[in-house]
């Protein structure tokens, strides 16, 4: 971890940068707002003021094309539903200078449950593909671990010109759209049959799709991929249940 002033005393800050990215993309980015002093200790554990995970001093959150992505930032400045990144990280209360994530840092969600992380310093060490600083892409569709040759600012500006329909590639149905910007920013969407199952895949109007907590999501992937032999998918962020911080 880093002290705070560590963090922001550094010239070419990367907030700016990512304004203007924000605003020259098709897909809409809601930047929610955040309350600064709560902000600080998320931002004591995620780099420099050059890097893009800036956006926890300057933002609550990203909710991007209507809520389908959910990147965490610092604390939301009220109910907002999205969680900081101290809590879905199980961050220490107290400043520790030898504390690291869990294998890797989360950073976001999307409204069918899949989790996006950058890779810690050793990811080999903790069973995890990619390279340090790589982001790692946990699928809700193969339910594995893909990393992504590239950090996070080029995972952001990835996103941004609606390429979250390739990770979904396998998660199609008509009214997808419609019906990812229907849940609250808490919530995200499970569907029975599974939606990455052959059944749903062959019938998508036979699925039964409900809003859930969002945490009940990675708890369900865990689950299941430990019950069907396909290994422990790791630390997927932790939901604490009352309410966003």
């Amino acid at each position: 971890m880093r002290q705070l002033s560590e963090w922001t005393d550094v010239e070419d800050p990367a907030w700016p940068v990512l304004q203007d990215e924000f605003a020259g993309r098709p897909v809409p980015v809601e930047v929610l707002p955040v309350t600064p002093s709560r902000a600080a200790p998320g931002c004591s554990s995620c780099g420099s003021a050059r890097d893009p995970l800036s956006l926890v001093l300057h933002s609550g959150g990203l909710v991007v094309d209507h809520g389908r992505v959910r990147v965490l930032a610092g604390a939301p400045s009220g109910a907002a539903g999205l969680p900081g990144p101290a809590r879905v990280n199980r961050f220490p209360a107290a400043f520790d200078p030898a504390w690291r994530p869990l294998g890797a840092l989360v950073v976001g969600h999307d409204v069918l449950g899949g989790v996006f992380a950058l890779n810690g310093h050793d990811p080999a060490a903790c069973g995890r593909p990619g390279a340090p600083g790589q982001m790692l892409c946990f699928a809700p569709d193969s339910l594995e671990r893909e990393a992504r040759e590239m950090g996070c600012g080029t995972w952001l500006t990835w996103l941004l010109p609606g390429r979250l329909d390739q990770f979904h590639d396998g998660l199609r149905w008509p009214g997808r759209q419609r019906e990812s910007q229907s849940p609250e920013l808490s919530q995200g969407i499970a569907g029975y049959p599974f939606l990455r199952s052959k059944e749903a895949r062959a019938d998508s109007a036979a699925t039964t799709r409900t809003p859930v907590p969002l945490t009940e999501l990675p708890t369900l992937s865990s689950d299941f991929c430990r019950q069907t032999g396909l290994g422990d998918p790791g630390f997927l962020g932790s939901f604490p249940s009352e309410g966003p911080a």
